[in-house]
């Protein structure tokens, strides 16, 4: 079996947890790595989507940590069309039990922003988490993480 653990760390682009409201987006630096993956878990919907009640994830990079834009479907893979404003996952229909999505990224900006932005009403929160995955470090082994 191959070591994949020495060569990858992860970051939390969203911490897990049940949300009513847009997150505040954290910034994942990608200094020192030539791959990312993100994952996004999302649970059982809180509400019954629509396109008046929804979540839309945003995806935005930038090389600074200050201006930041967002991304198109050439910086991803995984993802067959991004929407307006770097949207890469949209909540507009019934999501009625727990999924995982994952899609790569290309670009060549250093940092990435992952935004989970709620319209609508949300009285009931839905369960979200996403990670970005870090990978072909280049210095390695990387560090443990437990």
């Amino acid at each position: 079996m191959k070591d994949l653990h020495s060569g990858l760390t992860v970051a939390a682009a969203i911490d897990a947890a049940t949300l009513t409201d847009d997150n505040t987006p954290a910034a994942v630096d990608l200094r020192g790595f030539k791959g990312a993956e993100i994952i996004l878990a999302i649970g059982a919907g809180g509400i019954t989507f629509s396109d008046t009640d929804k979540i839309e994830f945003t995806l935005i990079h930038s090389d600074d940590d200050s201006s930041y834009e967002a991304v198109t479907v050439d910086d991803l893979l995984g993802v067959a069309a991004v929407g307006e404003g770097g949207i890469v996952k949209a909540l507009v229909a019934a999501h009625a039990t727990a999924a995982v999505y994952r899609f790569g990224y290309v670009g060549t900006r250093r940092y990435l922003k992952l935004l989970a932005a709620f319209s609508g009403t949300h009285t009931t929160g839905t369960p979200v988490a996403a990670l970005v995955i870090k990978g072909h470090g280049q210095i390695n082994p990387q560090a443990d993480q437990a």
